[in-house]
């Protein structure tokens, strides 16, 4: 079956499904095939005994007008739902207590997650020096010489924990923390810069991830992911197995497998969203030369412990986000999400839901132990911080080898080569969260921002065929 379209989409996660709608949003044709049985990628939802469980992200931010764009036009804006006010503290483990991040001025001097040294020590910020832009730092690095190590040690290291599932030392501040880099080469200062930043944000109609509002949708979030996969029934093949790729002389060509069929797709256009460890099982030697850069972005493994209970097991009331552990006080989890606190219906009425991660950077053999010692090692922690010692009714482990790409120093290095790649190779296009951000309203904001390059891509393409024919 020979297909002849547009855009040839490879990877149907987030990344490829909202690129596809932006496409065809420009009046462009796209097709998208996926290995998997299923798109979505990490994102997956499913009820189980009247518990919501989500084996992938949890939510996402609302930084971007582009996301309510998308939404509406799948006609899903109703089905969003923003975190519950009851689920605004964030705690922060220190000492073996939990301590709720201060989220202001007041809260900030009152709080015992922080010394009085390292309160005082943030007067010098404004007052420190922005670092050479030439000399790439880790995150750690940037933050000892901002901000002091107690704000690394029980803020930064946590946090970092939370998002990447990673470690500061490891982490480049310009690549995975654009904003900060930013805020400190412009301004001079991460004070100075946030109130000052706070206003051209305001005029791009933009908020900050410190600020944006958290949200999922009533049934999850895999609610996207279902209304992109009916939008594209006809164009998204999945099971799809590449058999062959190269270049002709119109575009491209690509032979692949599905539901006991061959198909031959050509196309001007070929957009790649597909994690870089699955560039090396693309046929034949057309991205060969890739292979060495991207094998440099490291992903480490996490596994997802999904808990249900009846009633509150706690020896405490559930009134925030969750909790984050900092390295040093040598527990085997990095954090657990109080789900049934953040939004409605994660759990029978009355119920609790608890979703905690293991492994990372930090502790990747504690995400490849067998299920039975996880629920154990997770049951420990859980008892220690939150004094729970009850059974959980429904146990879920979703472990994940490959995670969370990590923006290690040096990343933009790699990321100037895929350009590089990109300008030899006209018309193919490199996307995906280990370009642009990791979080799913990042891969949207980049879908969105490759869609409109492919279509200026193709449009100078055309007017310089109609040059030539004239001439």
């Amino acid at each position: 079956m020979n297909i002849k379209t547009d855009v040839i989409i490879i990877g149907a996660g987030i990344s490829g499904l909202a690129s596809a709608h932006f496409l065809k949003k420009r009046g462009l044709n796209p097709v998208i095939i996926e290995k998997s049985e299923r798109p979505g990628g990490s994102i997956r939802t499913e009820r189980i005994d009247g518990y919501l469980v989500e084996y992938g992200p949890n939510s996402t931010l609302d930084t971007s007008p582009i996301l309510h764009e998308l939404f509406a036009d799948l006609d899903i804006e109703s089905e969003m739902e923003y975190a519950n006010d009851s689920s605004k503290n964030r705690y922060i483990m220190r000492d073996g207590k939990l301590n709720a991040l201060p989220m202001g001025a007041g809260a900030f001097l009152g709080t015992s997650l922080f010394s009085w040294k390292a309160k005082l020590r943030l007067l010098r910020e404004p007052f420190i020096k922005p670092a050479d832009p030439n000399v790439e730092e880790n995150l750690a690095q940037f933050v000892l010489r901002r901000l002091g190590k107690e704000f690394l040690d029980y803020a930064i290291d946590p946090f970092v924990a939370g998002v990447y599932a990673g470690l500061p030392e490891q982490l480049s501040v310009r690549s995975g923390f654009p904003k900060l880099y930013e805020l400190e080469q412009k301004y001079g200062s991460l004070i100075k810069g946030t109130l000052k930043g706070a206003k051209e944000r305001k005029q791009r109609a933009e908020t900050s991830k410190q600020s944006a509002k958290l949200f999922s949708f009533r049934q999850g979030m895999e609610t996207a992911i279902s209304a992109l996969q009916e939008e594209f029934s006809g164009n998204l093949h999945l099971s799809a197995e590449i058999k062959s790729f190269d270049r002709g002389e119109d575009g491209y060509r690509l032979a692949f497998s599905a539901s006991g069929k061959i198909y031959s797709l050509e196309a001007e256009n070929i957009l790649l969203t597909i994690p870089v460890h699955a560039y090396q099982n693309l046929p034949g030697p057309f991205f060969v030369s890739l292979l060495p850069a991207l094998e440099n972005i490291y992903y480490p493994p996490v596994t997802m412990v999904f808990f249900g209970y009846k009633g509150n097991p706690a020896d405490r009331p559930l009134d925030g986000f969750g909790y984050l552990i900092p390295r040093k006080e040598n527990k085997q989890t990095l954090g657990t999400i109080w789900s049934s606190t953040i939004f409605s219906g994660r759990a029978p009425h009355g119920d609790t839901a608890l979703t905690t991660f293991v492994g990372g950077s930090r502790q990747p053999e504690n995400a490849l132990l067998p299920e039975w010692q996880l629920i154990d090692l997770v049951k420990q922690d859980l008892k220690e911080i939150m004094g729970i010692r009850e059974e959980p009714q429904v146990a879920v482990v979703q472990p994940w080898p490959k995670a969370i790409p990590q923006y290690k120093p040096g990343h933009q290095k790699i990321i100037d080569f895929i350009e590089e790649f990109e300008n030899k190779n006209p018309g193919i296009f490199i996307s995906g969260n280990f370009r642009g951000g990791i979080s799913v309203g990042d891969c949207v904001k980049q879908a969105s921002a490759m869609a409109e390059k492919i279509k200026i891509s193709q449009q100078k393409k055309h007017e310089s065929e109609v040059l030539e024919r004239i001439n």
